[in-house]
C-alpha cells in the first residue's frame, strides 16, 4: 500500500463560482407594477357623481308626486259613484225544452255622484242581462253628464228570445225559481267614464254588477212578492 501525501488544506483545483444572488422583484405601489391613470380615476368619479344626482332627482320627483296626490285627496276626497236598481218588472221568463229563453224584463236604475268637486261624464254604458252566467241580452244606455252631488234615473228593457244552455244543476234551479215565482238575474254594466277635475279629465273603464231577485209579474196581475231596491257593486 502506497503512502498518500498529506494535504495541508489548500485547494489547487479550478475556482468555485460565487453563489448566485437572489433576484428581488420590485413592485410599484398601486399593484401590478402598472402606472396610475388619472383619466380613468376622473371618469369613475364623474360616473359616480352622475349616478348620485340621478338618484336624488328621482327621489325628489317621487316625494313631489306623493305630496300632490295627498293634496289632491285632501281637497277633493274622491268617492266612488253609487248605483241602485230601484225597480224591475219581469213579465216573461220562460225556458223551453230546446233551451230557448223567452224574456221581457224592464229595469229602472239610479246613478248618483256623491262628490262635491268632481263631475262624471258617462261616455258609454253597456247593460248586460245574465242568467246563471249566461248572457241573454245587451242594451246601450244614453250618454250623459252627472254634476256634483247629483243623481239621475235611467231605465232600459230587455225583450226577445235567446238560446241559453244550462247544465242539469242550473236547470233544476230554474224549475225551483219558476215554482217560487222569483228569479235570480244578474245585471252588469260596462262603462267608459271621465272624471272632471278642474281642467283634467282622466278616463276609466269601471264595471257595475247587480245581483237581482226579481218576482214574476204576469200581464195584468199583481205579483205575490215585491222587488227590493238593490245596491250594485262598483269596481274600478
Amino acid at each position: 500500500m502506497t503512502d498518500q501525501p498529506h494535504l495541508n488544506g489548500a485547494y489547487y483545483g479550478p475556482s468555485i463560482p460565487p453563489p448566485a444572488k437572489k433576484s428581488r422583484a420590485y413592485h410599484r405601489p398601486g399593484g401590478g407594477g402598472g402606472s396610475c391613470n388619472p383619466f380613468s380615476w376622473c371618469f369613475s368619479c364623474i360616473c359616480g357623481c352622475i349616478f348620485n344626482l340621478i338618484c336624488q332627482i328621482l327621489i325628489t320627483i317621487l316625494v313631489i308626486l306623493g305630496i300632490v296626490v295627498l293634496v289632491f285627496w285632501l281637497i277633493f276626497r274622491p268617492n266612488a259613484p253609487k248605483f241602485h236598481v230601484n225597480d224591475a218588472q219581469l213579465t216573461q221568463f220562460t225556458l223551453s225544452p230546446n233551451n230557448t229563453l223567452y224574456y221581457n224584463l224592464a229595469v229602472n236604475m239610479t246613478f248618483r255622484n256623491p262628490n262635491r268637486r268632481i263631475g262624471i261624464y258617462y261616455d258609454r254604458i253597456e247593460a248586460r242581462a245574465e242568467y246563471h252566467g249566461q248572457r241573454f241580452d245587451t242594451t246601450e244606455l244614453d250618454r250623459f253628464y252627472l254634476g256634483h252631488k247629483k243623481e239621475r234615473d235611467l231605465g232600459t228593457q230587455f225583450v226577445g228570445e235567446r238560446v241559453v244552455v244550462l247544465n242539469a244543476g242550473d236547470r233544476s234551479e230554474y224549475d225551483s225559481e219558476r215554482t217560487a215565482g222569483l228569479y235570480e238575474i244578474d245585471l252588469k254594466l260596462k262603462m267608459r267614464i271621465r272624471l272632471k277635475v278642474w281642467w283634467a279629465k282622466p278616463k276609466f273603464k269601471p264595471q257595475i254588477e247587480c245581483d237581482l231577485k226579481i218576482p214574476m209579474n204576469s200581464a195584468g196581475g199583481v205579483p205575490s212578492q215585491r222587488f227590493q231596491r238593490t245596491k250594485c257593486d262598483f269596481d274600478w
